[in-house]
């Protein structure tokens, strides 16, 4: 600017009034330049410079929930042994139930509050989503697999487990894989990755299975110790816990190949990318710390309520090669 100034003012030399407003532009230049670049840009923060803070865009709907009414809402399933399920006295408790326990107070100190009221929402596989989908439930605390397609509706945090699929069946049946069930009933709980996986390998590959839809784990054990079904398709630790806390363990046996992979992991909303947030780093602490870790052997290596009967069952390769590097990213 100073050199387009200094020409022009050379060259009207014989224009006097010219000159004088060429003079009278540089010196309002000048005058009001460095002024206004000083000024704080609207949405500078206001401790910094005296202005108005701008609009956060994110949303906060889950934390702002939480914030008004002082409580979060922990859904949670009421025979997923040892994950979330009832004691003797009808009380939520298990795994996921105590690192959802750990992050209800991690979103407390997160808001600043004194006090935070935990409440719990029984939900089946059928409303757990719905659950948290319409806003009744904060988290879901239980045994739900990440996967694409839930992933449109809701959102996850790291896995606390990584199983398979396999079968439950009576000690004395001669039934080992999938192809076994053919002419056969095979339960699975409805709206479960497992009924889906096998209802598709069933009418791609004609395998004539019977495969029936039931509201939980306990109506599937039921039918199979009746002898209304000859199995029940769920995530392999599921059913080691169903069969430790049966009356009679040596009845039953779990069998079969893996026919999925499942990395469960505590549900969320999809609207409130800030709670995610508070939710994931917690998560990754709790493991990186070994704290899940020890929550993993209170549950799976100890005797547990209400029986005190141990499932002794060990920290399996794929979960601890999960948890070297927690992610809430997974595989399809």
């Amino acid at each position: 600017m100073h050199l387009f100034l200094h020409n022009r003012a050379s060259s009207s030399r014989t224009r006097p009034g010219v000159q004088a407003a060429l003079l009278t532009a540089l010196l309002a230049a000048l005058a009001c330049g460095p002024q206004a670049q000083a000024k704080p840009k609207a949405d500078a923060p206001a401790g910094a410079s005296g202005a108005e803070p701008s609009a956060d865009p994110e949303p906060h709907p889950v934390l702002d929930r939480i914030r008004s009414t002082g409580r979060i809402v922990l859904a949670h399933r009421e025979s997923s042994v040892p994950f979330s399920y009832y004691d003797a006295n009808k009380k939520p408790i298990g795994f996921a139930v105590d690192l959802c326990k750990d992050l209800a107070e991690t979103v407390r100190k997160h808001l600043g509050m004194k006090t935070l009221e935990i409440a719990y929402l029984p939900v089946s596989t059928s409303t757990r989503i719905p659950a948290i989908v319409d806003g009744k439930a904060d988290l879901d605390c239980g045994t739900t697999t990440n996967n694409a397609e839930r992933r449109e509706k809701v959102a996850f945090t790291v896995p606390h487990y990584v199983t398979g699929s396999r079968y439950l069946v009576r000690a004395d049946s001669p039934i080992g894989e999938l192809e076994d069930f053919s002419n056969h009933v095979l339960v699975s709980t409805a709206g479960s990755s497992q009924f889906k996986a096998i209802d598709k390998a069933n009418h791609d590959h004609l395998m004539h299975i019977d495969l029936q839809a039931v509201p939980d784990n306990a109506r599937a054990m039921q039918m199979v110790t009746s002898g209304q079904a000859d199995g029940f398709a769920m995530d392999d630790v599921q059913l080691y816990g169903l069969i430790a806390e049966s009356a009679d363990p040596k009845k039953y046996k779990v069998v079969g190949k893996f026919l999925t992979i499942e990395p469960l992991a505590i549900m969320l909303s999809k609207s409130d990318p800030a709670f995610k947030r508070v939710v994931d780093d917690e998560m990754k602490r709790v493991i990186r710390s070994g704290e899940a870790e020890a929550l993993y052997n209170k549950w799976f290596l100890k005797p547990i309520p209400p029986r005190n009967v141990s499932m002794n069952l060990p920290m399996n390769y794929l979960l601890r090669d999960s948890w070297r590097y927690p992610s809430d990213i997974v595989g399809n």
